[in-house]
């Protein structure tokens, strides 16, 4: 599933999102999230102004230009520190309506733009059809990340499992990452990074969360280690 195929998924996650940042008060905003020193009002912009970020690598797609994702890491930061006092019905018609305009820029991207690559922020190179499902990465990641009950057991395991292969394929681009073998015991995915590593095991919700650095795996096994170590820097 990529392109035009995974804006349905999209649109639903967005909308799952949605839901719980309605549920917050707009002192709740202000608390925080599985990614300190982000509040949740950092949390909640930064959703917004990813979407905004897509449309600019869409248009340098369209351009034949290679655009970055962000003009710098401070335009990024000061953009998301500049949303974070919002309420709570200005954050959700912001999430809204960038997400409809990137739902909007997909569906109408010239056959040409189809056919380009896009620079990611941590530097890779992707075709436009992946940018809906980094979408759904981000909006699913960052809807854990709220601490508003949503955990990653309620991802869809389909999606669990593709955000799963997105972060093992990004850190397989970096010679300082170790081997790294995975295995969750109730979907059946196994997966492996280099080899000679010690087995991990655990539900695809904990993998998910130890990989993602939500977590420091303490529901996580490895055979042949006495503990489980962090996980490898993701993004």
């Amino acid at each position: 599933m990529d392109g035009l195929d995974a804006l349905g998924p999209v649109a639903a996650s967005t909308e799952r999102f949605l839901e719980s940042v309605r549920s917050l008060s707009d002192a709740r905003i202000m608390d925080s999230t599985l990614i300190p020193p982000w509040t949740r009002g950092h949390v909640i912009t930064h959703v917004a102004r990813a979407a905004d970020s897509y449309r600019r690598l869409l248009t340098g797609a369209i351009d034949g230009v290679e655009t970055p994702q962000y003009p710098s890491m401070a335009f990024r930061a000061d953009q998301i520190e500049a949303g974070a006092q919002r309420s709570v019905v200005e954050l959700v018609t912001d999430v809204a309506e960038s997400s409809a305009r990137f739902e909007q820029m997909m569906r109408t991207l010239p056959e040409h733009a189809w056919r380009a690559e896009v620079r990611m922020r941590p530097g890779e190179l992707r075709p436009p059809a992946a940018l809906p499902l980094i979408r759904l990465r981000e909006v699913e990641v960052h809807h854990v990340d709220l601490a508003v009950g949503y955990t990653f057991a309620d991802l869809a395991p389909d999606t669990a499992r593709w955000v799963i292969d997105d972060i093992l394929m990004e850190l397989g681009r970096r010679a300082e990452i170790p081997a790294l073998r995975l295995k969750a015991t109730d979907t059946g995915l196994s997966r492996e990074l280099g080899a000679g590593a010690p087995l991990v095991s655990g539900t695809q919700a904990d993998l998910l969360a130890w990989l993602s650095g939500r977590s420091p795996g303490t529901s996580l096994s490895a055979e042949g280690a006495g503990s489980v170590a962090s996980a490898p820097y993701w993004i």
